[in-house]
């Protein structure tokens, strides 16, 4: 019985998610986190190019009840995401990496401080990004932003 009871365990460890993160080890989340790095430094110094190279050609940009394709987002979402950086100070929770074969996602969470368009900035924000892997590398494939006011303490 004591053998089975381990063979049982052994097959619920080896299903379990963390073990699947295991498997594709953490230089794959390494990866990842490189990437999500990489786009939020593009918005913050003002490099839309960068920024443009980390997303894949179909990537789907959610924010606000909208849905952006890539060159709607590069044509009028970009130019004021990369003005708000550079105005409003940022600053990132510990991301949540999970990789599973060439797919992945990233969560976090931010706040946001500041003046933006003469108007204060208190706010706090979750977003999602879902990444795929080719032969480029890891890409951007969705990203989904939500942010609301702080509200203060009770």
């Amino acid at each position: 019985m004591r053998n089975f009871r381990g063979a049982g365990w052994a097959v619920v460890l080896a299903l379990s998610p963390m073990s699947l993160a295991a498997q594709t080890g953490s230089g794959a989340e390494a990866e990842i986190q490189r990437v999500v790095d990489a786009f939020h430094a593009g918005l913050k110094s003002g490099d839309g190019a960068a920024v443009m190279q980390l997303l894949a050609p179909d990537v789907l940009l959610l924010e606000a009840g909208g849905i952006e394709t890539r060159a709607q987002y590069e044509k009028d979402h970009l130019p004021a995401d990369i003005e708000f950086e550079k105005v409003v100070t940022t600053s990132f929770k510990p991301y949540r990496v999970i990789v599973v074969g060439d797919a992945a996602w990233a969560v976090n969470s931010s706040d946001y401080k500041g003046t933006f368009r003469d108007r204060a900035v208190d706010s706090v924000g979750v977003e999602l990004m879902v990444f795929s892997k080719d032969s480029s590398g890891w890409r951007i494939r969705a990203v989904h932003w939500s942010s609301r006011a702080r509200r203060p303490p009770p």
